[in-house]
């Protein structure tokens, strides 16, 4: 099993009036994090609405704060993905979570991964404990 990781830093908009970033830039990073591996990987993959997400914050990041997003695939279902994720702020899990995408076809009903994605991502596939 592999971890894809891509490393970021807390923008100016990302943040609210207090200084610190709005909980949704958790979302997009990982959101971020999912499309580079899809690229890195030679994927073209557009058509996978989320059907599910959770997330748990444990530490808030401020502007300039550097992090990291850890992503791996839960679970690899016939028409559907699990990844499971994590943010960490230095050696800190400052965010974790999971969320689930569907893959739809051109009429919005749930398809088959395609092969291609389905390779790629083997490699990502979290083992069950």
């Amino acid at each position: 099993m592999t971890v894809y990781r891509v490393r970021g830093t807390v923008a100016f908009h990302e943040t609210d009036a207090s200084g610190r970033y709005h909980y949704t830039n958790a979302f997009k990073w990982v959101e971020v994090a999912e499309h580079a591996l899809y690229r890195e990987a030679g994927v073209q993959v557009v058509d996978l609405p989320r059907r599910a997400v959770q997330a748990v914050f444990d530490l808030p990041f401020e502007f300039g704060d550097e992090y990291v997003v850890e992503l791996e695939v839960e679970k690899l279902g016939n028409t559907s993905i699990t990844y499971a994720w994590r943010i960490l702020k230095g050696e800190d899990v400052a965010v974790r979570g999971s969320y689930t995408v569907v893959h739809i076809d051109g009429s919005g009903k749930p398809t088959p991964v395609p092969d291609a994605l389905r390779d790629v991502l083997a490699d990502y596939v979290n083992p069950a404990p």
